[in-house]
């Protein structure tokens, strides 16, 4: 078998990955489409846990699960 995977990365953690990227996404773009900018730019730094706060977490978890998706696995 060769050394080249050509699927690297097509597992359970990079599905995570891309779907709290992208669930944080249409969050951040609804709320941008109702409050407009200058109110998202306020939720997301006030002192109270926000919608945006969240999406904001949400997007470095995701991050964070898809580069575990493409750490090599040694057996």
């Amino acid at each position: 078998m060769s050394e080249y995977h050509p699927r690297r990365g097509r597992n359970w953690y990079s599905a995570m990955g891309v779907l709290f990227v992208v669930v944080g996404a249409i969050v951040i773009v609804q709320n941008l489409l109702i409050w407009g900018p200058e109110f998202v730019l306020d939720f997301m730094t006030n002192a109270e846990i926000t919608n945006e706060k969240i999406s904001l977490g949400m997007f470095a978890f995701g991050g964070f699960m898809i580069l575990l998706g493409f750490k090599k696995k040694y057996a």
